[in-house]
């Protein structure tokens, strides 16, 4: 017996549930769209979460001594970022946590020549300054540092903060759905349209337009239309993490012979008493060739050539390989901008990278200049999935993932206490407390 699908008709559907998906569902919520944001895994999950939340103005593209493309691209992101986290900007972040309102540049020897006339010229004013000792970091306030130190009036945010903000703005747009229950397929005219197998009847979801924001996940999402372009680049990154008790909070990136830092550091706390350092940059692009252990090894010999004041041999390390995906550039290079772009061979698809977490806020501007001149105006209307599609989580931290919280004593002694009673229930099946009565008829002892 057939059962026959039920059908929902949005303005936009958009498929994937990082910063991307979910920036640009904040602007189509506050545009008056009839939209829903579609996720097959956890909010925030992969990218995003693995980002180390640094929303910067492009300085770090500048090492070579000059400006470049990518550095201008994103010149104005903080601000715009800082407007949002004020509630006055194009997307409300004010229950976003700010992780620190600077990062810095700095440099385990004197830097060249050419770099430090150029991050000290007119060029660079109001972006990058100069650190006297005085006002170094804890972390570089030792006596054996010699380096140069600048301070950038970036911010680094708290990814999973970010995501979750993001995600209650718009809660009831959001949707979980099966990867292996989902199926995009294309009709006779042309257009895209989103089928859900489920229990009840199917869902047949069709929008005048999908929006492909799912990272890695397009190339993916478009093969099931029979598409492959707009194509996609994909950049393998290995960052590293590591466990310490040590209170050095510490943003920055460490300029080496290269014109990508040599070291990046995050800091991200992970209890009371431990915070874990999240290490990107340069080691992380050369990791992402090693197997882990030879890339902590290298991570170990970066640190104690960097900073070999911090006694890091009681500290517990792990990795995370990340896919960063891009679209194509010619020679594989690292595009300036944000992407999006109509999908050759399918009428109402739009398919797209940030590129970068900063340039979020820039995708979604691009997007909504393309509906506009579609002639895609807002529907105003609820998207009617409420109640037939589950909500997605947010994704958890690497280092929630790579590190993950020990038992306190209560908890241990009453996992202990709950094992001790199923044994005791296993030896006597006519006792007549089991385990559950047992500890629901003593929460208040316990």
């Amino acid at each position: 017996m057939t059962t026959s699908a039920t059908h929902i008709e949005l303005d936009i559907a958009i498929i994937g549930g990082g910063v991307a998906g979910l920036w640009l569902a904040n602007r189509l919520q506050s545009q008056g769209y009839k939209f829903a944001l579609f996720e097959h895994k956890a909010l925030g999950s992969d990218q995003t979460m693995a980002s180390q939340g640094m929303i910067h103005g492009g300085m770090k593209y500048t090492l070579s001594g000059m400006l470049t493309g990518a550095s201008e691209a994103i010149a104005d992101m903080p601000q715009h970022w800082r407007a949002c986290l004020c509630g006055e900007g194009d997307v409300d972040l004010r229950n976003t946590r700010i992780l620190s309102d600077h990062f810095f540049l700095w440099s385990g020897d004197s830097i060249t020549a050419k770099l430090t006339s150029f991050l000290a010229s007119k060029a660079t004013r109001g972006r990058v300054d100069p650190v006297s000792d005085e006002r170094r970091p804890p972390l570089l306030r030792h006596k054996d540092f010699n380096g140069s130190l600048y301070r950038l009036v970036d911010i680094v945010l708290d990814a999973h903060s970010l995501v979750t903000n993001l995600a209650h703005n718009i809660e009831p747009h959001c949707f979980l759905i099966d990867g292996e229950q989902t199926r995009f397929l294309k009709d006779a005219d042309g257009n895209a349209y989103l089928r859900i197998e489920r229990d009840q009847a199917p869902l047949e979801i069709r929008a005048k337009r999908f929006i492909f924001t799912a990272g890695q996940g397009n190339a993916s999402l478009l093969s099931q239309l029979g598409l492959d372009s707009p194509a996609m680049q994909i950049r393998p990154l290995q960052q590293v993490m590591v466990k310490h008790h040590h209170p050095f909070h510490f943003f920055g990136h460490c300029l080496g012979a290269e014109t990508t830092p040599r070291l990046t550091i995050s800091s991200h706390a992970l209890n009371k008493h431990e915070q874990v350092w999240y290490l990107g940059g340069s080691l992380a692009e050369r990791g992402a060739t090693m197997d882990a252990d030879e890339l902590i090894e290298q991570a170990k010999q970066e640190l104690a050539e960097l900073i070999p004041w911090v006694d890091l041999s009681e500290a517990e390390w792990a990795t995370l390989a990340i896919n960063r995906a891009e679209p194509l550039q010619p020679n594989f290079a690292r595009p300036d901008n944000a992407f999006i772009a109509p999908a050759n061979g399918c009428n109402n698809l739009l398919v797209g990278w940030p590129t970068k977490l900063t340039l979020a806020p820039n995708l979604a501007n691009q997007a909504l200049d393309l509906l506009a001149q579609a002639g895609i105006t807002p529907g105003n209307q609820s998207s009617g999935l409420q109640g037939l599609l589950p909500k997605p989580d947010i994704a958890p931290t690497p280092w929630e993932t790579a590190f993950p919280a020990a038992m306190s004593k209560e908890e241990s002694l009453m996992l202990k206490l709950q094992e001790e009673l199923v044994e005791a229930y296993d030896e006597d099946q006519d006792e007549p407390y089991g385990v559950e009565s047992f500890t629901d008829n003593n929460k208040d002892q316990h």
